[in-house]
């Protein structure tokens, strides 16, 4: 038998999607069997819901959402186009998307610091004098903050944007730049999650700094991992309250 609070538990059953969701993935899925491109129409409203079996208000609806999310288009007078895939777009919108979900704020991390190992290599090894000049700086910035129990998020994004800076990939300096952001509307929103030591926070970005002028990319990888643990476990806890 079970006792305690185990006896009043129940799972938590999965939020059924909304009626304007369902009609949104109908018509992402009528775009990818039909093979629609760029430029392409999409069936008039009215034969959408008429297909659908929805009310053209839904129809309406699903294709706002889609156009804020940049997969469609309206042109006044004449309809609905697939409109030219954009990742900056998506990149853009990402710290929005995952404002609310904290538990996809632990995951996107643990993306991001994939990204971040797959060019670990490339970011030491091509790393400029000036690129080195300019974490240091941060971590002066950094240290001087800590020091007054100062929040080091921005001098965190700095750094690791400009940690690599010199690997020549624009698209994962996008992503890490909305990571940044959206970790810097999280904190606003649930103070928890905010880092509760700043001194180690940078103790651990000087432990990053002194392995990249090594030159040693399994000591970064090893320090990043060091750094990432504790706000790994701030969002879970966090995502599970």
């Amino acid at each position: 038998m079970v006792q305690g609070d185990e006896a009043n538990r129940l799972t938590a059953l999965p939020r059924p999607p909304s009626l304007h969701e369902s009609v949104q993935t109908a018509l992402r899925d009528y775009i990818l069997l039909n093979g629609l491109r760029a430029g392409d129409g999409l069936p008039a409203e009215g034969a959408l819901a008429q297909q659908l079996g929805v009310s053209r208000n839904s129809v309406r609806e699903a294709v706002k959402g889609l156009v804020s999310l940049g997969i469609l288009e309206t042109r006044r007078g004449s309809g609905v186009f697939v409109k030219d895939f954009s990742l900056s777009l998506l990149i853009d919108n990402l710290p929005f998307n995952l404002l609310f979900d904290f538990s996809e704020l632990a995951d996107l991390l643990e993306v991001r610091r994939a990204v971040e190992n797959d060019l670990l290599e490339r970011a030491v090894g091509d790393m400029t004098e000036q690129t080195r000049a300019e974490l240091q700086q941060i971590l002066v910035e950094m240290k001087a903050k800590a020091e007054h129990g100062e929040d080091v998020l921005e001098e965190d994004r700095r750094f690791h944007r400009t940690m690599f800076a010199d690997a020549g990939n624009a698209v994962a300096l996008k992503l890490l730049d909305a990571f940044w952001l959206t970790m810097s509307h999280a904190v606003a929103q649930r103070a928890e999650i905010a880092d509760p030591r700043p001194a180690d926070t940078y103790r651990q970005h000087d432990a990053v700094y002194q392995a990249v002028l090594a030159g040693d990319v399994d000591a970064v990888r090893d320090a990043l991992s060091e750094h990432y643990a504790p706000v790994l476990d701030r969002l879970r806890r966090t995502g599970e309250l």
